[in-house]
Formats: C-alpha cells, structure tokens, sequence
C-alpha cells in the first residue's frame, strides 16, 4: 500500500453527533478491573471512526491469527493528507505484544477518546498519533485468568504467546510471524519519529508503578544523546508533575536494585532494538505488575501524554537530529555490529524501593527473598549506561546472495531493503566469510536454535555468480539494519537465527579405504603438504593416533573438499 492510497477509503461520509453517545471504555465502567477484548476494542475503534473524521481506523496485511492488524491514526486536522506523515511529527504506539499486559490498549484507547473530544489540552498542530490496538491478536483472542502469576488485574486478559505460540517481542529479526511482516509493512510506511510499545514488568519490587525503557543511548548516536539529555528528562518531570515518580526499567532478577543496576541491553530481536536499527527512538513502557491495574493502566497513559507532548514541543529538533544520524551512517566507512555493556562511571539514580531481606520459605523452608514494604526507603544507586564498542565491520559497497537464499531476499525486502538480481553471469572479486566456530542454545528459543559467540574470518576471492544471484547495493539503504543482519557474528544476525544452517553440514565426504591412495599420492606430489601434516602430527597427540584424522587433514587441504562448507552465502563487495 502507497501512502496516497493511505486513507482513499477511510474517511466518515457524514459528521454525526458524538455527543448522543456513551464513550465510556470497559476499564472505565469496571472501575479499573476490566480490559477490553480484541472483539469489544476494535468495535469501539471503529465507532470512534465512524463519529470523528479526525482518526482513521485501517486494516493491514494479516496476522498469524488471520486477522488483519489494525493501524489508527489520530491527526489533529480533519483532511489529513498523506504527506502530513513526512512534514510532522509521528509517534507509533504498539499495544498487546503480550496480551497479558493489557494497560496500554486502555490508555491508549482513553488517550485517543479524550483528544477527539477536545478534553485533553495538548493542542497537537504538529503531532500525529499512530497506534496499533492488538499487535499479537492471536493471545487477545486466548483468554484467561491464569496465565499472569504475579500480576494484580485485571480480572481476564490474553496470554504471551501468540497463534503460533510466538513470543512476538523476540521475532522482530527472523520475522516467523505474519504479525511481524505486517508490522514491518506499517513501520516502513509511515516511518515514525518515536515508537512506543506498552508493558508490565516482572522482576523486583519497589515502589514506582511506571518504570521505562528506552533505546540505548549508545547505539543512536546524536539522537541518543537527545534521548538522554532532552527526552528522557523532559517525560520524568511530566510524569513527576501528574504524581508519577519514574525511572529507568529496573533491570534486576533474584536480588535487589539497591546496590544500583545496569540499562537493558535491546538486541534488535526486540522491537525497541529493531526500531534502533533505523535510527528510530523507542520506549518501552513498563508498569509494575505488583501494583494494581487500574492505577498501571493511569500511569500509561499518563506517560503517553508526556510523549506527544514532547513531540508536539521538540519534535522537529527530533526529526532534524533523526535524518543528520541518518545521513551520518549513510557516509560511514565503518560501523558497529558488537557492544558490551560496561560499569565503568555510572549514572546515579534517586531510587525509591522497598527494604529486601531473606526469610525462611513457608513452602519449602529454605531462605526466600522478601520485599517489606512497610519499609520504604529512598536512596542513590548506580545506574550503569556504559556500552563499549568491542566489534565494527567495513561497510561494503554491495552485497551478493546466490539465488537460493530468496527467503533472506524477502526478509530484507519486507524491511524496505532494495535488492536486484544480475543480469548475466560474472566472476566478482569480493571478502569471503567462514564460519570458524560458534556456539548454539541447548533448548529451543522462540522456534530457533540461536547461534552465539560466533566466529568468523575473511579472505579475498574472486566467486563466479550466476544470473539472477542477488544484488544489494548499500548506496541510500538503512546501512545499520544490513549490517547488523548480514554479517555473521552480529548478535541478531540472520546466521545467528538459523537462516544460513545448512552451509554448517558438509554434504560430501571420503571414505578411508578409497582415500588413502589418493591420499598418499597427494603427500608424495606435495612436500609442502606433507611438512604441514608432520608438524601438525608434532603438535596434536589427537593427530598422531588418529588415521582418519590424518586423512582428513589432507582431505581439508584438496580441491575433493566442497567449497560451501561453513563459507558465509552472503558476499561482501568493496571494489
């Protein structure tokens, strides 16, 4: 979908009184004890739609549920125009990426409501406000009273998993969902400003209601300094003005924050991250699963307020500082793929929590850790931001995938990556990958078995490629999504999730009996062959003792073994 076929179909064909109609949310006529359904929300969506020519209600693309995904659009101008989504500021709230933490539908649903009825004084000129009610519409529509442990309301809400049992807030990379190939197709669309996606939190206790994440500074350049020194500060005295004391997300398990914490390291397998990738900053709003729905559900949209109207005040320094990071990357030679968090000069934070102790398990008599509440406290702790660069990879002019690889191919193109396949056959110098080593999860992960700690190394090669192979040239693409996907040993890299797998199985072999005459003739044709096997049998016992070793040591160093195996399909071009 173009963005001038956005809306062809979307507005009221005729005003109608909202005035004669009872606007009043589940959540609110429940007192706070109730969310809506995906059902009962999209219907109140839609009659919002139908009543103010001021929000539009459109369907996307499909979902694993098979549903499509809903996008509203609230803009402050009745004749809304397409390019109004590249002139003015643009947030893109993502609710229900886990159903079971339902606070931001009901905020965002009121937010919406009370800017259409004018009870909000935000005046937004400037500001347009993109949303997605039920992003994982397969968990709203499972619903139970279970599944939520440790949270206080509300009384029913959908689970984590998706239709496909997907938890969707690690699939912003491997896309395995149709909800992530839909989003994509949003995101690239309307190309926000700011992204936002709404949660609760596991974790400690302690007394805030509303704690947030938000992009890492580090991995945003001068937009993550803005975030910093601007944003982040500027939604903590808005939330502190409404009663809402804030602070960064409490990013600790099994023990206490009282000693200080460390900033939530958001890979691009979660949506923040992947929003990272595109110089788009994000926040991911948590509220604290031990206070109760209604007052988590207050705090969100209290937070979402402070959000628009920090676009509406500095939204257009955001935008310039978005495109300079933009056209910064566009001109780098090098670029980042590998970060460590570091706990040299922390931040400090005012932290206000609750005293933790051990006491004696009632379940199983063993020592147990307990929050007292009855004993607040208020003190500084280290923050620790700290990221340092310990991997960086040369930007390459292009990269080539042979023709196999068309499920790569779409993935990127899904992302608004532009790719061409060669008109004839050629021969191309370009930098080779081999995958030397790697490590791999014991147990699945989200339908994957992730590859960590790679390693890799590179030479020179001139490669015949065929017609029709797959050319990606870097010029006026989004450098940081392809590299941080295209290069083997970034941590969310496509070869990390699996996509590349069968480069790691040698598909021809010897045997023994046969080999070894060709072997030996191999060792009598080649001095410098059989120099190399002698200092290796000196070094390895392991070598020494083994015949088959020994023969695979020279079967590695022949033309008989396959050039495919564990060398990297995706080729890097720099001449």
């Amino acid at each position: 979908m173009g963005l001038s076929a956005l809306f062809s179909c979307s507005s009221s064909e005729e005003q109608l009184d909202p005035s004669t109609q009872n606007w009043e949310t589940v959540f609110e006529k429940t007192e706070g004890k109730e969310t809506f359904t995906y059902q009962e929300g999209i219907d109140y969506l839609k009659k919002l739609e139908k009543y103010y020519p001021s929000l539009h209600v459109l369907e996307f693309g499909s979902s694993d549920a098979g549903y499509p995904l809903h996008l509203g659009i609230y803009t402050p101008d009745l004749n809304f125009l397409p390019d109004d989504l590249k002139e003015k500021n643009v947030v893109l709230i993502n609710n229900a990426i886990h159903p079971g933490e339902p606070d931001g539908v009901d905020a965002t649903f009121m937010l919406i409501r009370n800017l259409l009825e004018g009870k909000e004084d935000l005046e937004l000129k400037n500001t347009i406000v993109a949303f997605i009610p039920f992003y994982n519409i397969g968990g709203a529509l499972n619903r139970n009273s279970g599944t939520r442990a440790n949270q206080e309301g509300p009384t029913s809400y959908g689970f984590r998993g998706n239709a496909q049992n997907l938890d969707l807030n690690r699939d912003f990379i491997k896309m395995d969902s149709k909800n992530m190939k839909t989003f994509a197709e949003i995101f690239h669309l309307i190309h926000p400003d700011l992204f936002i996606d709404t949660h609760v939190s596991n974790g400690a206790d302690y007394q805030y209601t509303l704690t947030y994440l938000s992009s890492h500074e580090g991995k945003l350049g001068k937009v993550g300094e803005l975030v910093k020194e601007k944003m982040n500060p500027f939604l903590s005295k808005s939330m502190l003005k409404e009663g809402w004391p804030i602070v960064p997300y409490v990013n600790v398990w099994g023990t206490t924050p009282d000693k200080g914490y460390t900033q939530f390291y958001d890979s691009p397998r979660y949506s923040s991250g992947y929003a990272a990738l595109f110089n788009v900053p994000s926040y991911v709003v948590e509220t604290h699963m031990l206070k109760p729905f209604k007052q988590r559900t207050e705090a969100t949209y209290q937070f979402l307020k402070g959000a628009l109207l920090f676009l509406e005040q500095h939204g257009k320094e955001l935008k310039n500082t978005i495109a300079q990071e933009r056209e910064y990357q566009l001109n780098s030679t090098y670029l980042p793929i590998g970060w460590e968090l570091s706990k040299e000069n922390p931040d400090t934070l005012e932290f206000k929590g609750y005293e933790g102790k051990t006491v004696k398990s009632e379940v199983s008599g063993l020592d147990r850790l307990f929050y007292d509440r009855t004993k607040p406290y208020t003190k500084k702790v280290p923050f620790y931001t700290g990221l340092t660069v310990i991997d960086s990879v040369k930007v390459p002019a292009a990269y080539i995938l042979p023709k196999g690889f068309e499920k790569v191919v779409h993935l990127l193109e899904q992302n608004g990556i532009r790719v061409e396949e060669l008109p004839s056959d050629m021969e191309q110098q370009v930098m080779v990958t081999y995958i030397e080593d790697y490590k791999t999860v014991k147990s699945p992960y989200e339908g994957h078995y992730l590859h960590y700690d790679i390693k890799t190394s590179e030479r020179e090669e001139t490669i015949r490629f065929l017609k029709g192979d797959y050319l990606i040239k870097m010029d006026n693409q989004p450098k940081r999504f392809l590299v941080e996907t295209l290069t083997a040993r970034a941590q969310d890299s496509y070869f990390a999730w699996n996509f590349f797998d069968a480069v790691l199985q040698q598909k021809e072999h010897f045997s023994s009996y046969v080999f070894e005459d060709k072997a030996a003739k191999m060792l009598k044709d080649s001095p410098e062959l059989y120099k190399e096997l002698q200092e290796e049998k000196k070094r390895s016992p392991e070598m020494r003792k083994s015949a088959y070793k020994q023969l695979n040591f020279i079967y590695d160093r022949s033309n008989h073994k396959e050039k495919s195996f564990k060398r990297y399909p995706v080729f890097s071009v720099y001449h």
